[in-house]
């Protein structure tokens, strides 16, 4: 499967146990989940991930085209379910519609997610690989403008509008601040940040 010529970056895991690790060490925007896999099968890897509330999008692939063993893979949460063997344009099709229906219900629901974080906007709550991460009320709204707008940069100045208010006489070096605590908190290498990214000479994004 030549997904990299398609444009996606891919992590390959050799069986279950490394699979299940890097799933949560490298926060993917997308697992494509064998069922026969060395170790520990590919359900138990996704029934671990669900219940720690880890929301990436799964498609499984499985030869097993019986409608159980679909269903049992539906109802320990995968998004989609490929029998082998199958065609690449297939698959591609496929894992388009899952991101594309991931970004979708991230604008119409009240949580988002994105890798192994879940933002809970009603409960004001954060979670990273199922545990609770602590943010301040300022850091959740500065999460909360930024992933409520993808891929829109923010100027240090507009965030500083946007989250402390007009009246605050504070620095834009205290957006820097923030930011650098948000990324200690959610970013797989905060050095390196793949979604809080810097956008020179402008400010911030953020990038799903």
């Amino acid at each position: 499967m030549n997904l990299k010529a398609s444009g996606y970056r891919v992590i390959v895991a050799a069986d279950g146990h490394e699979g299940l690790r890097r799933a949560f060490d490298d926060a993917p925007d997308l697992i494509v989940l064998d069922i026969m896999l060395p170790g520990i099968s590919g359900l138990e890897i996704l029934q671990e991930l669900r219940e720690r509330r880890v929301e990436v999008p799964v498609l499984i692939l499985s030869a097993r085209d019986q409608l159980p063993q679909k269903l049992e893979g539906f109802g320990l949460g995968a998004d989609d379910y490929i029998t082998k063997p199958f065609d690449l344009k297939e698959l591609l099709a496929r894992i388009d519609a899952a991101l594309r229906r991931r970004r979708l219900k991230q604008r119409d629901e009240s949580t988002l997610s994105f890798a192994d974080v879940v933002i809970d906007f009603n409960a004001r709550t954060v979670t990273r690989g199922g545990r609770d991460v602590a943010t301040t009320p300022r850091e959740f709204e500065l999460l909360a403008l930024l992933v409520r707008n993808p891929r829109k940069a923010f100027s240090r100045e507009q965030i500083l509008r946007e989250v402390w208010g007009y009246e605050y006489e504070g620095t834009t070096r205290t957006v820097d601040n923030f930011v650098v605590s948000l990324r200690q908190k959610l970013e797989k290498d905060p050095q390196n940040p793949r979604y809080l990214v810097t956008v020179r000479t402008v400010g911030y994004r953020f990038d799903p």
